[in-house]
């Protein structure tokens, strides 16, 4: 498995286990998350990508009981998480609305809570989750770097953001932001040509490419872009998903997707996705196939 660097003492593996769905299992003991994340290892996957608003606000605290059980697993993983989304939901059971906050107050508390709930004493990477149209980047901006000096968070970057947002925060910050986690498939590609992922290549800041598998739309129905997979997967004697996550890897900007699954069969055939060979014009045809046309 590759090594993706994102500070000059922390490197990502260039496929990550997203749990997301952590706590939609019908299993979410200790032994059965320490298993999921043991087959991640056995392929050289150590980054886990989590959130706090993920499971109703509950699979950081299941992803914390799991490392409480097994704890060197600790010092085996990287651990990406996010916070600033409030929806009426766990904690914040009693809002009125679901929002984003930003504040120094909220983003301090939001890393306490997530410290506490996975029982670690410090976050690889925290990510501002959604672009909050009421944020102060002054004080967004000053809060992050003082979780990094204060050691509680070793680096700091942000999801779902269009490349003002990203200057915008990163203008009043004296830490780099040093990845985005956007939404990027062979069918949600448009970040390859409206600039989304050009700006981060130019600036040699690694993407993390969240729902690569189109919310599992390609693995299931017919059309092109399901034939065009299947062609490429018998050819490489994979599974549709990992030729998928291959025309990913393959590009040039350093994109890491972000798998999430609770199967631990599919867990661990995720670098089933480095035997593809994806050559320049298998990856177009892929991309012909998600056009619905042939390029200019």
């Amino acid at each position: 498995m590759n090594r993706i660097g994102i500070t000059q003492d922390l490197s990502f593996s260039s496929i990550v286990y997203g749990m997301w769905r952590l706590g939609d299992d019908t299993d979410t003991s200790p032994a059965h998350v320490q298993a999921k994340i043991d087959a991640c290892l056995a392929q050289g996957i150590t980054t886990m990508d989590q959130a706090d608003i993920y499971g109703g606000y509950a699979a950081e605290e299941i992803l914390g009981k799991a490392l409480a059980a097994a704890p060197h697993l600790k010092d085996k993983i990287e651990i990406v998480t996010k916070c600033d989304i409030i929806a009426p939901a766990g904690r914040y059971a009693n809002a009125r609305v679901k929002y984003y906050d930003t504040s120094r107050a909220h983003i301090t508390a939001s890393v306490d809570h997530s410290l506490r709930l996975m029982g670690i004493d410090k976050i690889d990477t925290l990510l501002i989750h959604r672009p909050d149209p009421l944020m102060d980047h002054h004080e967004t901006g000053a809060v992050l770097d003082d979780l990094v000096a204060s050691g509680k968070v070793r680096s700091v970057g942000v999801s779902n953001f269009k490349q003002y947002d990203w200057t915008l925060l990163q203008s009043g910050m004296q830490t780099p932001l040093i990845t985005n986690q956007i939404e990027l498939s062979l069918t949600a590609h448009a970040g390859f040509t409206n600039g989304d992922v050009a700006y981060l290549q130019e600036r040699d800041t690694p993407i993390m490419a969240w729902s690569p598998l189109g919310g599992g739309s390609m693995m299931t129905g017919t059309g092109a872009v399901q034939d065009a997979l299947a062609k490429v997967a018998r050819e490489n004697d994979v599974d549709a998903s990992a030729v998928a996550v291959a025309w990913l890897l393959a590009h040039p900007s350093r994109i890491m997707p972000v798998m999430g699954t609770n199967n631990l069969n599919r867990i661990n055939a995720l670098s089933d996705a480095l035997k593809v060979n994806m050559d320049r014009q298998t990856w177009y045809e892929l991309y012909t196939a998600a056009l619905g046309k042939e390029v200019p």
